[in-house]
């Protein structure tokens, strides 16, 4: 299967890590020759649940037996969509009670972004530097990593970049500024936490120059750092909320939260001012319903700072400098880019899996499924203290 998948299926890099999958179940991907593999990155944070959670796969076949795709987004009321939308928006603080649904995290992006716009009339957006919203040409434009942007240029003007936790840097926001859009945690510059108030000192500067803040929540939401979504951590509500990733545990997903007011403005002047054929698929709607059912009425999301504190006592080694993130969303930041490389390496070996971060190249991820146990995650932290002491 490996030689198909390299010659005939687009690759992303030249070194993938090839793994040939038969099934997976739990917190756990089993391969073809029968091995059983801990999974510490849950699809880089999209398995909420873990692989094939029992009441996801019933939702699904439940719906599935009922349509899948019937109309494009918007024309047709279908109950998976409606039925979700409305328990996001009971579930999330005010003005944020419209959702607009969408099939992935970056294609969310575009959408608050044509958003603000639209709606502030403005074309400015600041974004933070060593940022990651997603890969499309609008979420690419506000990247501010060189090296992955000029091949690609010309991208979307009027991009300005700012340091995330930076105050001084709020003084370039101003009246000509349509958003400001930040990760409520950075992901791919190593997990890095707002500080000091900076999300509340950021959207009073945009309220006060009219301006909107846009929270990418694509990675730490739905339970992932023991809150529905990050930002309930920070005191700070946004304008416009983006979501995906963990929303269908495992399904592609993405979606933008707004008030009516603002959203409204993407229907008229001009009408379909976005628009999805695929965005609510009622399969998908109703996976990421039953994902939401199963968090809300569970203690998963509050289990995950229990489990975080786990991983950090077990995680102690001369090699680990620092360990980032908050809940199940962390990184281990090791003493050079080389160590962190042979880890991730090594461990696959060793049936366990974990993940390197975009920017931050002394970074392994640990974002495992929220439903991952105690046995298991002393289990692959023991795997990861014996690579390091073979080192």
């Amino acid at each position: 299967m490996n030689k198909d998948f390299l010659q005939y299926q687009a690759q992303t890099s030249p070194y993938p890590l090839g793994m040939e999958v038969s099934h997976a179940s739990g917190s756990y991907i089993y391969d073809t020759d029968g091995n059983a593999h801990l999974d510490f990155v849950a699809g880089v944070s999209a398995c909420t649940l873990g692989h094939c959670h029992p009441q996801v796969i019933e939702a699904i076949k439940n719906q599935v037996d009922k349509y899948m795709h019937v109309m494009v987004y918007g024309e047709y009321s279908q109950s998976p969509a409606t039925i979700y939308t409305k328990l996001l928006a009971n579930n999330l603080p005010a003005p944020l009670e419209v959702t607009y649904l969408v099939n992935s995290g970056t294609e969310a992006i575009e959408g608050a972004l044509k958003l603000a716009r639209r709606y502030t009339g403005r074309s400015e957006i600041i974004a933070a530097k060593s940022a990651y919203h997603g890969n499309t040409m609008g979420s690419l434009s506000l990247m501010d990593f060189e090296e992955r942007k000029s091949v690609f240029r010309p991208l979307l003007p009027d991009i300005y970049h700012i340091e995330f936790n930076n105050d001084k840097d709020l003084k370039k926001i101003t009246n000509k500024t349509a958003c400001v859009i930040l990760e409520t945690i950075q992901g791919g510059a190593g997990f890095i936490l707002p500080k000091n108030g900076y999300l509340k000192k950021v959207k009073e500067r945009c309220t006060e120059m009219g301006a909107l803040l846009i929270l990418d929540e694509i990675q730490p939401g739905f339970g992932r750092t023991g809150k529905l979504f990050a930002f309930e951590h920070f005191d700070c509500i946004p304008d416009i909320l983006v979501i995906g990733k963990g929303m269908a545990s495992g399904l592609p997903v993405g979606a933008f939260t707004a008030s009516k007011e603002i959203m409204h403005t993407l229907s008229e002047k001009p009408k379909m001012g976005h628009i999805t054929t695929f965005g609510g698929n009622p399969v998908i709607a109703a996976s990421s319903l039953a994902t939401l059912n199963v968090l809300l009425n569970s203690n998963l999301i509050a289990e995950t700072l229990r489990k975080e504190a786990l991983f950090k006592s077990l995680l102690k080694h001369p090699k680990i400098k620092e360990i980032r993130g908050r809940g199940l969303m962390l990184a281990l930041i090791m003493d050079t880019p080389e160590t962190a490389n042979e880890l991730v390496l090594q461990a696959k070996k060793k049936n366990l899996i974990l993940f390197w971060l975009l920017f931050e190249n002394r970074a392994v991820r640990i974002s495992p499924p929220l439903t991952i146990s105690e046995k298991e995650i002393k289990e692959g932290c023991a795997i990861i203290l014996a690579l390091l002491n073979s080192m």
